[in-house]
């Protein structure tokens, strides 16, 4: 056999191409030398395809704009400034400090991501189109001169069903609203206790605990319930079964519930302040406060922080970690009767029997911001969401606009009950203000007093059963310990860094210290023949030991100041005789 049949035939050989007897045209097939090249199935470069890519961006930008043809189609959405300044996450990272370039490539990555977020937030905000509308009066009228009825007569069958009147007969009457503010809790002073969802009129339960109650509140869900009882604090769940009685907060007058930390705060009339946590049934702190007894009680939903009203004008702050508060503001000369913060954290409002109302700025605890002089004094003082504040006064409530930031010179809406006002509170995410009075419940409608967007991973008011589940799981894992509530919530932020000189204060003190004792433990006890004279000999042993590192550690200090002081010192100049002189 020929050596030429031997070798493996290749595509581009011209034996092949005849043994093939393919027609090729001629238009694709190449000649050099003695072979020929079919030039028709070649593909291009797929290295250099990037790098063409690049060139052609560069020259596209470099070409000018042509004018857009279609006018109805603008291209893509410019966000606004404001909006972009909104959401934005702060000043970007300067990649000149960074030293490497692979760590300047992902922190140029990373800012991107910010990047591209900030702009999806700030898009995302055209899908919230739910707006708060607020009252409008005209020419020589007032919005004050509104009444329930004809505000109810202009608004949609939606909005009007939130409108009600219950008369009960074991009053006066406290209420509280779950943080969706889908669910109502009603507690009467002679015993009746009620859960309903207020929206659609639904009963959970309803109980007479044969004792007076003094305040409800509700728990994480809406399936648990606590009552301030005549001696003792009761845990029911929504069908009125009792779960627990907790004898240790006895006497109880006002309770709070911090969501976030899983713990029922609540004053007492002896004067203590007590914090229960509910998820392990523990008790996280109980001080006695020493100022008298506490029927003034709310929270600050910055910080977590209970913030209490007592008899001498004094508002003080109180936290689980500490016996002391953490501050107090002298607010009135006369006693604390109302104290309320708004949702933000941002605004706190106080009110006096000598008839005064002010408001403070709750970071700065300074003030007031500003301060209101009222016909009688304020019982009850309730922020919405919106900044607005209802004060009830005796059996009447006015609820005023935009009153923290500038004085307001008159009320936005007024409404007067028959008997004397019990307490206020305005429903999440609704134009709903709940008000309980001696003699039942009643809800008011106040345009634009709720958050028309809602979070529904935060608070959800048409949340399923199986959402509820999850929600209460992921909120016990992310439940915060009682000991991170703080005055200044943003301190667990910063590192606490040993400056140098408490180092060499640290190392200074080593040297007139006497060497530490150690108390040796064994972990088993002596047994048999020789044991007490071995534990003998292993005290002796750790107690050498700890004596050689001291003396090994102050022989290390005092080396390093001889170095230090034999350093070779500098030439004198003749110009150091204008230096000052240092002081011995």
């Amino acid at each position: 056999m020929d050596k030429e049949k031997m070798k493996p035939q290749r595509y581009f050989s011209k034996s092949f191409q005849e043994v093939s007897g393919s027609p090729k045209s001629e238009e694709k097939i190449v000649t050099q030398g003695n072979l020929t090249y079919d030039v028709s199935n070649i593909k291009k470069k797929p290295w250099g395809r990037r790098l063409e890519d690049r060139k052609f961006n560069k020259v596209k930008k470099k070409l000018p704009q042509k004018s857009n043809p279609n006018p109805k189609f603008r291209g893509k959405f410019k966000v606004p400034k404001e909006l972009l300044e909104k959401y934005s996450k702060g000043d970007g990272v300067n990649l000149k400090s960074v030293k490497t370039s692979i760590h300047q490539k992902k922190f140029e990555k990373k800012e991107k991501n910010i990047k591209f977020a900030v702009e999806q937030s700030a898009k995302a905000e055209v899908l919230l189109v739910e707006d708060s509308g607020y009252l409008e009066a005209d020419a020589g009228e007032t919005t004050t001169q509104f009444t329930q009825k004809q505000i109810v007569n202009s608004v949609d069958l939606a909005a009007a069903s939130k409108h009600f009147d219950l008369k009960l007969d074991f009053g006066p009457y406290r209420a509280k609203y779950t943080r969706n503010g889908r669910h109502l809790l009603l507690g009467g002073k002679m015993g009746h206790v009620a859960a309903f969802d207020w929206m659609t009129k639904k009963l959970h339960c309803e109980i007479n605990v044969m004792e007076s109650v003094h305040d409800v509140c509700w728990l994480h869900i809406e399936t648990m319930l606590a009552v301030a009882q005549k001696d003792w604090v009761y845990i029911y769940d929504n069908q009125g079964i009792e779960l627990h009685c907790v004898k240790r907060l006895n006497k109880v007058s006002r309770m709070e519930f911090l969501p976030y930390h899983f713990l029922l705060g609540s004053c007492s009339d002896e004067g203590y302040l007590s914090w229960l946590d509910i998820s392990i049934g523990q008790i996280a702190g109980q001080y006695n406060t020493n100022l008298g007894r506490l029927s003034v009680l709310t929270q600050n939903p910055w910080n977590a922080t209970l913030c209490v009203g007592h008899a001498k004008g004094v508002v003080s702050f109180w936290s689980p970690n500490s016996r002391d508060p953490l501050a107090k503001m002298l607010c009135h000369k006369a006693p604390v009767i109302a104290a309320h913060v708004d949702p933000t954290g941002l605004y706190m409002a106080t009110s006096a029997s000598n008839r005064e109302l002010k408001i403070w700025d709750v970071r700065k605890l300074e003030g007031p911001v500003q301060e209101y002089k009222l016909v009688q004094p304020a019982n009850n003082v309730a922020f919405s969401q919106k900044q607005m504040m209802a004060v009830g006064m005796g059996n009447v409530v006015e609820i005023y606009r935009d009153c923290c930031t500038t004085a307001a010179k008159r009320a936005y809406l007024r409404h007067r009950f028959v008997t004397p006002i019990g307490n206020l509170s305005f429903c999440p995410f609704e134009d709903v203000l709940g008000v309980t009075t001696a003699r039942g419940f009643t809800s008011l409608l106040v345009p634009g007093a709720g958050e028309p967007n809602f979070d529904s991973l935060e608070a959800n008011p048409f949340q399923a059963k199986s959402q509820r589940r999850e929600a209460e799981v992921k909120s016990l894992l992310e439940k915060i310990q009682p000991e991170l509530i703080t005055l200044d919530p943003t301190t667990i932020a910063d590192v606490d860094l040993p400056t140098l000189r408490d180092k060499v204060d640290a190392k200074l003190k080593l040297l007139y210290l006497k060497p530490p004792k150690v108390n040796y433990e064994p972990r088993k006890k002596a047994k048999g023949r020789g044991g007490s004279v071995k534990i003998a000999r292993n005290k002796k042993i750790v107690q050498e030991e700890a004596k050689k590192e001291f003396v090994r550690n102050k022989r290390e200090i005092t080396r390093e100041e001889e170095q230090e002081q034999e350093k070779p010192k500098k030439p004198p100049h003749v110009l150091d005789r204008f230096l000052p002189k240092k002081k011995t």
